[in-house]
């Protein structure tokens, strides 16, 4: 087991106001920890994801979930995080390299990918485009919630204050749930994004929220069509992103009724699809 940061000794080089002779350090460096963790649902192995560890019984909630091969906390008989020796019950960060899943009774159809899911990659595995495509869970037009646009240009300042690991490694994705009066749920950090967006729909799920009707799901980078698929899996009326969405995301965003922001920096922000959700002032 281990933690979500490592330290490293690096050479610090330093060109700008630096005398010649001080230009090469030596000192230690914070990383974001990146890990395998292998998931297995009734002792058989059915994907391996690098993350970063922490909070990995909700990812792995949040990817059986994402996968369909749950639809709810109901399905989830057990998840057990371990080191691969003997798996028993996780501490409360879920610390751990194998989770072990039981579900419930009858639960859970068999999964369709089985193998090793990069952090930069959320769709890996998928056998055709068909199955990129996402099922409804929920319904996104009887949402409807508002929001203001100066409300949601302050919700990236949040996320940075209480983003505790990429405040002393600069290097982690982060996604929150934020009600449409800007309090915050829930916030989680990844090396992937797509990890991130897992690790807050199974916080929801896990806690019984789901759908997350009414909430903003923000995410730290672009938007992909990976991210809006999982926003529209888990009910949420609103996706914000802090830099720009794919064209296959503000389509399916569309398609679904999920209301797309995009480029959400300062005072401005590009809203792409559903904009009767954001209000000006």
């Amino acid at each position: 087991m281990s933690g979500k940061t490592v330290r490293r000794k690096v050479t610090r080089i330093s060109l700008d106001g630096v005398s010649p002779d001080h230009r090469v350090t030596l000192r230690a460096d914070v990383l974001a920890a990146e890990e395998p963790l292998g998931i297995r649902i009734g002792g058989e192995a059915v994907n391996l994801t690098m993350r970063t560890p922490g909070d990995d019984l909700d990812l792995v909630a949040g990817f059986l979930f994402a996968e369909g091969i749950i639809t709810g906390g109901a399905d989830l008989a057990e998840i057990r995080v371990c080191d691969g020796t003997a798996c028993g019950h996780a501490g409360h960060d879920g610390l751990g390299n194998i989770a072990d899943v039981r579900l419930a009774e009858g639960g859970g159809p068999a999964p369709r990918r089985n193998f090793l899911t990069t952090s930069a990659c959320g769709v890996c595995g998928k056998a055709s485009a068909a199955e990129l495509f996402v099922r409804k869970s929920f319904d996104l037009s009887q949402d409807h919630v508002v929001t203001r646009a100066s409300l949601l240009a302050e919700l990236p300042d949040r996320m940075r204050d209480a983003q505790r690991v990429f405040a002393s490694t600069g290097g982690l994705h982060a996604a929150c749930a934020f009600t449409a009066d800007g309090d915050l749920l829930c916030l989680r950090e990844d090396v992937g994004r797509h990890n991130a967006v897992d690790k807050v729909i199974g916080w929801a799920l896990r806690s019984g929220r789901l759908p997350l009707s009414g909430q903003v799901l923000l995410v730290s980078g672009r938007a992909s069509f990976e991210l809006v698929s999982k926003a529209v899996l888990a009910g949420f009326p609103v996706l914000a992103a802090v830099s720009a969405p794919s064209s296959l995301a503000a389509e399916l965003a569309g398609e679904n009724g999920l209301t797309l922001v995009g480029f959400l920096r300062g005072g401005s922000m590009n809203v792409y699809t559903e904009p009767q959700r954001v209000v000006p002032g």
